[in-house]
């Protein structure tokens, strides 16, 4: 019986990767390879990548440079480059790049077998098309092997939203939901396997359509799953955050009170110049409902300082929205150009004013933060634990807010939900000890 290969995948970006990494394990799994986590010791290296990060593509060339002496040490490796940034250079990864063997894009990786064969062949693989076909019905079923706790689940892939900063309608194509029926069963699926807490996920999971009553219904659905005991979703766009997903939130025990929202901008001027087709005012009066329907929810945003012609004006408004809604969470990054969109055309904001505007908004998102989880002191929240902590005892999981707990209990295994009594708060996480 001969030696099954190995396979090495380095995901970047979002949990939507994280999800795709693991179905072209799943999709390369039926080939022979086994996953590995050095890729010294791999037959295939997949980089699955990200395009929303300044200077995505750069870093890309950069990491395979690095593998420039593994391939001619081992001259049967097989290179390959997936995700968005694939999507984005096709051909252009292998010219610059002559290692790579294979270059995928994202709604391709269930013809994985077929491009590894053809590498194999000693061919240059490359599939950058949106096939009509869904890849997840290409994709063999999970296998029942145990799972975590926790696992992602894509529900909704694409966006037709066409902000003028992003890439995404253009590396993942237009917004596509799943049908129901599949989501449900592969759901059922990963409860079998022993995950107890499932997130959503979707470029613009709450646009999704794959249901009669959109991403509420969904939940409702999961809802009713023996053994499923906690569901969440991201990302998120205000102008798809109907009543039915409002009211959801404040009825679904399932449904967790964490919500992540990004909103860009405070700056009515620079979200019209974003495309984005709502107003800070219609942003915080949606915070406002949703508050209504559940008071103790936690919110999460991204912001982008020093979009193009942004002026000290248009920031101060995005520190007022800051201080008038409130995060417990919250990711901010200074606008970098990507070519092909609207926004790369335009007047830019000096590098030393982006810094600048970032340090103080980074500032004061983090008094919030650090405030969010002071509050938390004392108060008894429920904690579905993990995996083991670094000290001897200590267990570590993540509270319905999506704050990290830690808890000295060695009676305490991963997969179990106990109530837990926050008693200090730390940096980048919270301290707590079991009651009841």
């Amino acid at each position: 019986m001969s030696e099954p290969k190995k396979l090495f995948i380095k995901t970047y970006g979002c949990q939507m990767n994280v999800y795709d990494s693991e179905r072209m394990a799943e999709a390369l799994g039926g080939e022979g390879y086994v996953p590995t986590d050095r890729a010294d010791d791999a037959d295939m290296i997949l980089l699955n990548t990200c395009h929303i990060r300044e200077k995505a593509a750069e870093k890309v060339y950069s990491e395979l440079g690095r593998f420039r002496g593994l391939k001619e040490e081992k001259p049967d490796l097989k290179i390959g480059v997936a995700g968005c940034v694939a999507q984005a250079e096709g051909a252009e990864i292998m010219e610059r790049q002559p290692l790579v063997d294979l270059v995928v894009g994202p709604q391709s990786y269930h013809r994985l077998p077929e491009l590894e064969r053809k590498a194999r062949n000693g061919e240059k693989a490359l599939d950058t098309e949106f096939p009509e076909e869904d890849k997840f019905d290409h994709l063999k079923g999970r296998p029942k092997a145990a799972r975590g706790p926790t696992a992602f689940l894509t529900v909704q892939e694409g966006c037709d939203k066409f902000c003028a900063f992003c890439v995404v309608p253009y590396t993942r194509g237009a917004e596509v939901s799943r049908p129901a029926d599949r989501v449900i069963a592969e759901a059922h699926s990963l409860v079998e396997r022993g995950v107890r807490e499932i997130t959503l996920l979707g470029q613009n999971v709450n646009a999704y359509h794959g249901h009669d009553d959109g991403l509420a219904g969904l939940i409702w659905a999961l809802d009713k799953i023996d053994g499923l005991e906690r569901i969440r979703f991201t990302t998120s766009h205000p102008n798809d955050m109907d009543e039915a997903l409002i009211e959801a939130h404040g009825t679904c025990a399932k449904l967790m009170p964490y919500l992540h929202l990004p909103v860009q901008s405070g700056s009515d001027r620079i979200l019209k110049r974003m495309n984005r087709k709502h107003t800070a005012e219609q942003y915080i009066r949606l915070i406002e409902r949703i508050r209504s329907a559940r008071p103790d929810i936690l919110l999460s945003g991204d912001f982008i300082v020093g979009f193009p012609e942004e002026t000290d004006a248009d920031f101060a408004d995005t520190m007022t929205l800051i201080r008038e809604v409130g995060y417990g969470q919250a990711y901010s990054f200074k606008y970098s150009t990507r070519p092909g969109t609207p926004a790369a055309e335009r007047e830019q904001v000096a590098e030393e004013v982006k810094s600048a505007r970032l340090q103080e908004l980074q500032a004061l998102l983090t008094d919030q933060q650090r405030a969010a989880q002071d509050a938390m002191v004392g108060r008894k929240v429920s904690v579905l634990f993990e995996k083991p902590g670094r000290e001897t005892g200590q267990m570590v999981g993540k509270s319905e807010y999506l704050h990290a707990v830690h808890v000295t209990a060695p009676d305490i295994g991963a997969g179990d939900i106990r109530p837990v009594r926050i008693v200090a708060s730390n940096p980048n996480s919270l301290s707590g000890e079991i009651v009841g």
